[in-house]
């Protein structure tokens, strides 16, 4: 069975590919490559060079996809502890956990020379923006008093990955600082 929207088989071969060439551009990463071309990301994904040009436009849509996926798979399942307090909190601490790993930090730098020119939007963005209007919503819906996506982008969010670029220093309680300003700017 297909999936209609890809047209690819869930867990298939295509699954397995994409995998391959994820861990091979994640290998090329850590080893401090400079230049990551797709004939050496399929020799070390042990995939055909044209499998990458078909799938990817160019070795920067293919560094997106691969940091994407790196820098938001922790983080998905969002905290209710049952006050936005604690679950802003949770969910900041373990995006900066994640994103404080060396091999996170490389991919997040990847991704900011690969989106060079790249403005219009984020998809890491976008997810932490859907991310955080779920944890708003629920304290919303608790009665709680709650920030706006945006301040939550823009005062947590934002500092913690600015932070990472950059190689400064950020630990739990810097994480949480930045939870207990924009929680001021509730309305």
């Amino acid at each position: 069975m297909t999936d209609q929207t890809t047209g690819s088989r869930p867990g298939g071969r295509s699954s397995r590919v994409r995998e391959a060439v994820h861990a091979a551009v994640g290998e090329l990463l850590a080893e401090g490559a400079e230049r990551i071309t797709f004939p050496v990301v399929a020799e070390r994904a042990g995939v055909n060079p044209t499998t990458l040009y078909r799938r990817w436009s160019d070795v920067d849509a293919l560094l997106e996809e691969v940091t994407v996926a790196a820098l938001t798979r922790d983080g998905e399942n969002l905290p209710d502890g049952g006050s936005l307090s604690e679950d802003l909190a949770t969910w900041a601490e373990t995006i900066r956990r994640d994103i404080s790993r060396p091999a996170r930090s490389r991919y997040l730098r990847a991704m900011v020379g690969a989106r060079d020119g790249l403005a219009d939007s984020c998809p890491v963005t976008d997810l932490r923006a859907e991310q955080a209007g779920r944890l708003l919503a629920a304290a919303a819906g608790r009665g709680e008093p709650v920030p706006t996506v945006e301040q939550v982008l823009d005062h947590v969010v934002s500092p913690l990955y600015y932070r990472i670029v950059f190689g400064l220093d950020v630990d739990a309680a810097h994480a949480r600082r930045l939870t207990d300003d924009v929680l001021r700017m509730a309305t």
